[in-house]
């Protein structure tokens, strides 16, 4: 941009009024500065600056490193503002909370979205704790036995909140600019599906809730007996604590099926492979261009995506189970990054 001013400057040989040059620059300030340096001395190349001297010292970083460092990972809620306002009555230096956001970066401290996690009670951690030291020696082929399985439900309407778009100032509210979102997230499917390593079982959708007679009817009956039959005795099927999973006519159906139930610890959907299956429908769903726009278009493309995953990462998902019950037994229970 310097040399674009000097040409031009070279050009109108100091004829043109300084208001000019104001419409070829980004700052007013700029140009008056450039403009009254070049009639003194015909100069306007750039000085050497080290850039914007720090506000803080070194002995004001440190107090921001030691202090805040182990302040923040306390009270994480603390603002920004907030631990500039400390500063300043600590040390009476003013610094804006950018100054904060920069000095907490340089030690690893970022402000994030929390992760939000199912509740865990201490009896839920004792549990999933116990659950993870009994099996984390598994062997594949013991893995290789068990049929995890769960439910979850894809609407016609992204819950996701990480959506952004490019908009101008004061056009928040313009319909352009909103999306209509249903309370309870509008028109949908709730979908069934079992995985096990090497295969998987054909994925029902419905659109009402589940019930314990669906569950039995539906899910044992046509899906699950089916494997059983396949794999024999040492067949293990895998489900949640939901109550249409626990009801009696479901533990009868597995009786009289000899169809062998895993204990499985409440409130733990980190340690169901399953769950980053759906994570995976749910992505290959929203990819699809046109996006499904009713429900029978979802209901096909469904169908057809859960068939288009490939059998592998199911696999790899299935033999992560020694590594999930590591994690799980590293963290006392508590939660995993699974």
């Amino acid at each position: 941009m310097i040399f674009y001013v000097v040409e031009l400057l070279d050009d109108w040989n100091g004829d043109v009024p300084s208001w000019k040059v104001s419409r070829n620059l980004e700052s007013p300030r700029c140009h008056l500065r450039l403009w009254q340096r070049f009639q003194d001395d015909g100069n306007v190349s750039r000085c050497y600056s080290t850039g914007r001297p720090r506000v803080t010292t070194p002995n004001e970083d440190r107090y921001i490193y030691i202090y805040f460092g182990s302040y923040c990972q306390k009270k994480q809620t603390s603002t920004a503002s907030d631990l500039s306002r400390q500063l300043s009555s600590a040390t009476s230096t003013t610094v804006s909370r950018h100054t904060v956001y920069g000095r907490l970066g340089h030690i690893g401290l970022y402000a994030r979205r929390p992760v939000r996690c199912v509740q865990l009670t201490a009896t839920h951690c004792r549990l999933r704790l116990t659950w993870s030291r009994e099996h984390a020696l598994w062997t594949p082929q013991q893995w290789s036995c068990v049929m995890f399985s769960d439910e979850s439900r894809f609407s016609l309407q992204s819950d996701s909140r990480r959506t952004l778009i490019w908009r101008a100032p004061g056009t928040r509210y313009h319909q352009e600019n909103t999306i209509e979102r249903h309370r309870y997230g509008g028109a949908g499917w709730l979908v069934w599906g079992g995985i096990i390593l090497g295969s998987r079982t054909d994925l029902h959708v419905q659109s009402v809730t589940m019930t314990g007679h669906i569950y039995r009817d539906v899910i044992l009956e046509q899906h699950v007996r089916l494997f059983r039959g396949a794999m024999g005795a040492e067949f293990l099927f895998m489900d949640d604590n939901a109550r249409p999973h626990r009801a009696n006519i479901v533990d009868e159906c597995l009786q009289s099926e000899d169809i062998t139930r895993m204990d499985w610890p409440a409130y733990s959907p980190d340690l169901n492979p399953i769950e980053h299956v759906w994570d995976m429908l749910g992505r290959r769903i929203a990819a699809r261009q046109p996006p499904p726009t009713c429900l029978p278009e979802l209901r096909r493309a469904l169908l057809d995506e859960w068939c288009n995953i490939l059998q592998d990462q199911i696999d790899n998902l299935i033999l992560s189970m020694p590594k999930r019950c590591k994690a799980c037994i590293a963290s006392s229970g508590r939660h995993t990054p699974y």
